[in-house]
């Protein structure tokens, strides 16, 4: 089973409003539905990213920007979101990124030189897919792919920073 990288925007009110329901359910069901334009699927995409930016050099704040996008913030106390309800449990419950979070993701992202960090990127598909932990069965341009997923991702923020939106993040 393929593990990709989860997103979902939803306003604060939305986030106490699963937090009651899963107080309330004796599943302790969050009755979490965000609608499908407030989610995203980055597939491997960003994690090949981040490894190609690892084994590159690739500036220190462009790692740390990418590995928080994806990962969340700590001490978020979205503890009830572990649910079957939520994601598959195969990896880390899902994480919070706040309103003012998102904002500064969404800031920095924006500034992104990503045609800067796949420089380096090796010209062949599978010398490419291997630096990016990708494997022999990856199929189509690396190159397009990141570029593809990392803009989705981009938009994905900015999106929830103008509107003021929190960002779930999550394996699955």
């Amino acid at each position: 089973m393929a593990l990709t990288q989860q997103f979902a925007r939803i306003t604060p009110e939305y986030l106490e409003q699963c937090r009651a329901r899963a107080a309330d359910s004796p599943g302790a069901a969050p009755d979490w539905d965000p609608p499908p334009d407030d989610r995203l699927d980055t597939d491997w995409a960003i994690w090949g990213l981040l490894r190609h930016c690892r084994a590159t050099a690739a500036g220190a704040d462009l790692i740390t920007l990418l590995d928080r996008a994806i990962s969340g913030d700590p001490g978020g106390d979205v503890d009830f979101l572990d649910h079957v309800e939520v994601y598959d449990g195969f990896e880390a419950p899902p994480q919070l990124l706040t309103a003012a979070a998102v904002a500064d993701i969404a800031r920095a992202l924006a500034f992104v030189d990503l045609q800067g960090a796949l420089a380096d990127l090796p010209p062949t598909t599978e010398e490419a897919a291997a630096a990016c932990g990708f494997g022999r069965g990856f199929n189509g341009d690396v190159r397009a792919y990141l570029v593809h997923h990392f803009t989705a991702m981009r938009e994905f923020y900015d999106g929830a920073a103008r509107h003021g939106h929190c960002v779930i993040v999550w394996t699955d």
